[in-house]
């Protein structure tokens, strides 16, 4: 098999080469708290699409920095007590896919909510107002600002309120609620359970945003983080600011918010991973103390693997009935 990246025996022992900010944990108490503040005015429109025993919505809810969030949300209703429900967070630049695909979990009595992150494919808003580059990607917005006008931090917080929104629902039971995405949507689905530790269970793959200065030393900004290597060339070509910039790229790292998680882990690798290299993954998935599993896919690149999806179906069903 052709290597890639470290070999495996490392890479069960990295632990990450981006910084990570001294205020960190600061950083995100006090994004919660901004959270907190907001009044989501939340909206419940019934959706258009509509299947047997399934209600369907269209969930709208204000975010921080006002910007107003779309989720579509399934509630199965042939369960009567408060049941489980799993958030579902997708890949960069797409959007919440469609109804018939979260069908299998309303049918095993889940209620579904699936979040269009701002500004990309979806229906959520992207408020803007930074000042610096919006060229070309998510990761470098507010890059040249405040490191609390990032946008992935926004991104990051969307996640959190959606959880939290959806651990309100009277349907739902807030103890036995899930998170799963795939690349940046395996991203947000570690952040969400970090910012968010009631998750019971979450099944990342692939995730996207992490390690960032891993990922410049292998020369692999291209792809998804290409955005990376356009904003040095731009607007810091001899680098003279490269310490400051991946410094601030910490507060949306992944890795520096895994150690909060507190809900058993299913992630999903494959170590031909170019777009989102194994060492990224590993950086994060090391620092990780709660229960968790690693399902590694030797052959396999940034794609979808065989059979995790079924995998993590009944991951949480395991975890949550």
């Amino acid at each position: 098999m052709p290597l890639i990246d470290l070999p495996l025996d490392s890479l069960r022992e990295y632990k990450g080469l981006s910084p990570c900010p001294e205020d960190f944990d600061a950083f995100w108490s006090d994004a919660l708290a901004e959270m907190r503040a907001v009044d989501p005015q939340v909206e419940l429109v019934p959706a258009t699409f509509q299947a047997p025993g399934v209600a369907c919505f269209d969930l709208y809810f204000t975010g921080v920095r006002g910007a107003r969030l779309h989720a579509k949300y399934l509630r199965p209703l042939h369960v009567s007590e408060p049941h489980p429900a799993v958030l579902q967070f997708h890949g960069y630049s797409g959007n919440c896919g469609d109804w018939r695909d979260k069908l299998a979990f309303t049918a095993a009595g889940f209620s579904v909510a699936a979040l269009d992150s701002r500004g990309q494919g979806g229906q959520s808003q992207d408020t803007g107002g930074v000042s610096g580059t919006t060229l070309r990607g998510h990761i470098i917005r507010g890059l040249d600002d405040a490191p609390e006008n990032l946008l992935m931090r926004h991104n990051f917080l969307d996640t959190a309120q959606l959880a939290a929104l959806v651990m309100a629902m009277p349907e739902v039971d807030e103890d036995r609620v899930a998170a799963m995405g795939g690349s940046q949507g395996g991203g947000l689905t570690v952040a969400c359970a970090a910012l968010e530790p009631r998750i019971k269970c979450l099944a990342p793959r692939c995730p996207f945003l992490s390690d960032y200065r891993r990922v410049w030393k292998m020369d692999l900004a291209k792809d998804a983080y290409e955005e990376l290597r356009l904003f040095f060339r731009h607007f810091d070509p001899t680098h003279a600011k490269e310490d400051l910039y991946f410094r601030r790229l910490g507060y949306i790292d992944i890795q520096n918010l895994a150690g909060r998680i507190r809900g058993h882990v299913l992630w999903a690798l494959g170590l031909m991973d170019t777009v989102c290299p194994p060492s990224t993954q590993f950086a994060a998935y090391n620092k990780i103390t709660a229960p968790k599993d690693m399902i590694i896919y030797p052959d396999f690149a940034h794609e979808n693997y065989p059979g995790f999806d079924d995998q993590s179906f009944m991951f949480m069903v395991q975890h949550l009935t």
